[in-house]
């Protein structure tokens, strides 16, 4: 199993900035893809930004030039800065991430989810 654990949420007013950590841990893994995710009450989760091992990373179109995910694969971690936030963004934001342990399936892992609320 893989435990991602997330951090950093809270209130802020828009236009403010926030920063969202989460960190995987468990038995031996592999991350490929590890990123985030959220959800607006009465709304389905979306993208938010997710990043590729070596690859490409993914924006949603909401955010793109205002949130910056970044990633650090010797600790398993990534990081969402957002910033110029704006009442829209209100969410729980997920961290998630594709993993595989040796023997096993790929599978998708989520964490217990962090609440972001902007005010106006």
């Amino acid at each position: 199993q893989v435990q991602l654990v997330e951090s950093g949420g809270g209130l802020v007013q828009a236009g403010g900035s926030l920063r969202l950590s989460c960190a995987a841990s468990g038995s031996i893994f592999t991350i490929n893809d590890m990123g985030w995710y959220r959800q607006a009450p009465g709304k389905q989760r979306e993208l938010v930004a997710v990043t590729s091992s070596g690859g490409p990373t993914n924006y949603a179109d909401s955010v793109k030039g205002r949130f910056t995910i970044s990633r650090d694969n010797a600790k398993n971690t990534v990081d969402l800065q957002m910033s110029s936030l704006k009442p829209d963004d209100t969410a729980v934001y997920y961290c998630y991430a594709k993993a595989s342990q040796p023997g096993l399936l790929t599978l998708n892992y989520w964490g217990k989810g962090t609440l972001v609320t902007v005010s106006s």
